[in-house]
Parts: structure tokens; C-alpha cells; sequence
């Protein structure tokens, strides 16, 4: 339905839960899109659906041991696009929270060796981070959590230090602009108490290009919708 209603070139999405098997890709058989895919039973699982074509693709980050379904690698026309499904890390203390750490270091290597930040690279996904106290809804109250602490801020900083820009927060400065409200938090999108940690990171060449990014949030009122909602950008290219 979205993809129907929006048509944009190329969408990418995350924790699909979903093993290849069993994606529904003859949903989307009428719908002129070319779509990769990698998943695994009950977690995980990203995709990448794209009216561009599709070419050097990859489907697993070189260093990751788990190789876990988190990670899709394409270029859309003349545009890299990584698409990533950050670990939510479970609890500070414990061993996935290493491994959620881990994994923005074995990013930052591998844009490292794969990329140059002259390129035009877009960096998507559900990175489990809330960067800064006002992508919180309750920046005190929720400090030290999994997703809003401070190693978690900064292993993304370290990524974005390569030569990202945060893309929505560059044209919309303002507080309250979430992306992630909690099915446990009742009446949380009313109530504004959400996070935001979904994100689209681009390099320099395709930062200036940007007209537009914004959050869907109709999207995350509808009926049954993920407790993630969309988040878009137009680019003039």
C-alpha cells in the first residue's frame, strides 16, 4: 500500500523476520520493483526494493561472525546504498551489547575499505540510536538505556566521522520528530513519546542534492503498522 502510494525509486526496510524462503515476493510481482532480499526465521531480515537497477550488490558485512541478516549493499543507478539493521543490543551489560558496538566498528571499516566519502553513498536503516537528548521524548528518564546512552552515541558518531551527515536532523533542527514509539508506552504517538532511530546518512556529493526529508507519520497511525515509522527524502538528481 505504501509503496503504491508513494512510488519512490528505491525503499528500503528492516527486521522483516522473514527467511528467504518465505518473503512474499509475489506480493510485489505487479509492482515494478526490483527486490533483493536477505533474511532469517523469526529475526532480523532487511530488503531492498528499487524501480532503478540493481547492480554490485553484497549481502553480508565481511566482518560480522553471526552474519546475521542485518546488512544489504546495492548501488541504485549511480547511487551506493547501504541498508543496515543496527542490534538493539538487549542489555548494557550484556554480550549483545558488545556485539551492537562491534558492529558500528566493522561498519566504519568497511566503508573505510569499500568507499570513498567523494562517493555518493547513502547509509539507511534502523540504527538503534538515539543520537542526542532531543530525539528522545524523555531525555532523563531514559539515559543509559540500550539505545540512548553514551557508547551507542558514540560508536555512531565514529561512523558518521568517515564522512556522513545526518540528513533529517540538518533540515529539521526542532524537537519532537520521532520515528520509533514503543507499543508498551499506551497512546504513545498522541502522546509524542517516541524516539527516533531511524536514520538516512549521506556523503558530501549527495548532501547539497537533498530537497526534502521527512517523517511519515500517518503511516504509524494506521491499523496495525509497525512501531517504526517511515522515513522519506527527496533528492534532486
Amino acid at each position: 500500500m505504501w509503496l503504491s502510494r508513494n512510488r519512490p525509486d528505491v525503499l528500503c526496510i528492516q527486521e522483516t523476520k522473514v527467511q528467504d524462503d518465505e518473503f512474499p515476493i509475489s506480493s510485489f510481482a505487479d509492482t515494478e520493483y526490483e527486490v533483493i532480499f536477505r533474511g532469517q526465521k523469526k529475526y532480523n531480515g532487511v530488503a531492498l526494493f528499487s524501480r532503478l537497477p540493481l547492480s554490485e550488490i553484497e549481502w553480508t558485512l565481511p566482518e560480522d561472525p553471526r552474519q546475521e541478516a542485518r546488512f544489504l549493499k546495492a548501488k541504485a543507478g549511480k547511487i551506493y546504498i547501504v541498508n543496515t539493521y543496527i542490534p538493539q543490543g538487549q542489555e548494557p551489560d550484556c554480550e549483545k551489547f558488545q556485539y551492537k558496538l562491534d558492529y558500528f566498528r566493522w561498519l566504519k571499516r568497511y566503508f573505510t575499505s569499500n568507499f570513498d566519502p567523494a562517493e555518493p553513498v547513502l547509509w539507511c536503516g534502523d540504527f538503534n540510536v538515539a543520537r542526542n537528548a532531543i530525539d528522545v521524548y524523555d531525555p532523563e528518564g531514559l539515559w543509559g538505556s540500550v539505545c540512548y546512552c553514551q557508547p551507542v552515541q558514540d560508536a555512531l558518531a565514529e561512523v558518521m566521522k568517515w564522512g556522513f551527515t545526518d540528513v533529517f536532523r540538518l533540515l529539521h533542527p526542532e524537537p519532537e520528530q520521532y520515528t520509533f514509539w514503543d507499543y508498551r508506552v499506551p497512546n504513545a504517538l498522541k502522546r509524542k513519546m517516541g524516539w527516533r532511530l531511524d536514520y538516512i546518512m549521506a556523503t558530501k556529493p549527495l548532501v547539497k542534492k537533498f530537497k526534502q526529508c521527512w517523517i511519515d507519520l500517518d503511516a504509524r497511525a494506521l491499523d496495525k503498522p509497525s512501531d517504526h515509522t517511515f522515513l522519506a527524502a527527496e533528492l534532486a538528481l
